[in-house]
């Protein structure tokens, strides 16, 4: 997908970079397309193993506040992640190499879940979305070593020490991207903060800033084929930040039900995973406020990261609106 925020170099520059940097070259071998902020590389090194190679946009492209330091970000959560003790393993690219440039990580086995999910049988859907439940749970696990909640990367400024407040500057962020570029949102940005602001008894129950990875949609899901399939890893960790748990929820609704009764939540809880749930296998009311805002801070982020980025895809662009005013509707249903 064509956008601005993305920095292109030939095969020889890439090799270039490689070799000054992480002491090896590379031999590129396609470009991957889907994503719309980093470039991403395929490409097979000096000694064979094929690798990914994802830069990082150039200082000087403006991008969203959030959006600054988060290449050192997943940097370090590929890094938490391997710490993990083998019982609360999640699986994923192995992290070859990090600097403010790039990263680099191993290939992963398997297919994003996304390009495969017509061809799986149905019947192992529901034993896949359990499984991804449940290694959401062992992400979660990971805390934030200075107990504040936010954006882990200085840049962005956007860390406090208590979520309240986190998730409040986090919102503000965005709305004053969304002046910058120009963004059009479905309210004003006022009523917005009025609906966060009326949300914020909910956002004290959540003390302690767990590792939230917020982008599990199937694309950053991968699956094997045939039969018997099983997850092979979760990729892009760029947008994860410290905060609620619960906030997964959002991206993984775009794989399927993400609802108190349906298989994710159940492998999430079956490993560890806490919800807020009601003794009728419901979400607390406090719970279903959460999610709400956590679904307009994402319409937000979808709506408004058009400015910098410029993309070509307007079929997305109008979905993301649509998705930010349902958001905002919810929220407001809930006052």
């Amino acid at each position: 997908m064509h956008s601005q925020t993305k920095r292109r170099l030939s095969p020889a520059e890439l090799d270039a970079l490689l070799r000054a940097s992480a002491g090896t070259g590379c031999r590129v071998e396609t470009e991957l397309t889907d994503g719309c902020y980093n470039t991403a590389y395929r490409v097979r090194l000096d000694d064979g193993r094929p690798a990914i190679v994802k830069l990082a946009p150039l200082p000087e492209v403006p991008v969203l506040r959030y959006e600054r330091g988060i290449m050192a970000t997943e940097a370090m959560v590929y890094r938490r992640l391997a710490e993990l003790p083998a019982e609360r393993r999640v699986p994923g690219p192995e992290l070859l190499y990090a600097d403010d440039e790039f990263l680099m990580v191993s290939l992963l086995e398997g297919t994003p879940w996304d390009k495969v999910s017509t061809a799986l049988p149905s019947t192992v859907e529901g034993t896949l979305r359990r499984e991804l439940g449940a290694l959401t749970a062992h992400f979660n696990t990971i805390t934030a070593s200075d107990g504040r909640f936010g954006y882990p990367a200085p840049e962005s400024g956007l860390s406090a020490p208590d979520w309240r407040t986190a998730f409040t500057l986090m919102v503000e962020a965005l709305l004053e991207d969304a002046a910058h570029w120009n963004a059009a949102l479905p309210e004003e940005p006022d009523t917005i903060r009025k609906l966060v602001a009326e949300g914020a008894y909910a956002l004290d129950e959540v003390t302690v800033p767990h590792l939230v990875h917020f982008d599990l949609w199937p694309g950053n899901v991968f699956v094997t084929d045939g039969p018997s399939p099983r997850i092979t890893g979760l990729i892009d960790h760029e947008r994860a930040f410290w905060g609620d748990p619960a906030a997964e929820l959002i991206s993984l609704a775009f794989g399927g039900d993400a609802g108190p009764r349906s298989d994710v939540v159940a492998g999430y809880v079956a490993a560890g995973g806490t919800l807020d749930v009601t003794p009728t296998h419901d979400f607390t009311p406090a719970l279903h406020h959460r999610l709400a805002l956590y679904q307009l801070y994402l319409g937000l982020i979808l709506v408004v990261e058009d400015g910098p980025r410029a993309t070509d895809d307007t079929g997305h662009v109008a979905w993301s609106r649509g998705y930010l005013a349902e958001a905002v509707g919810r929220v407001r249903g809930l006052g």
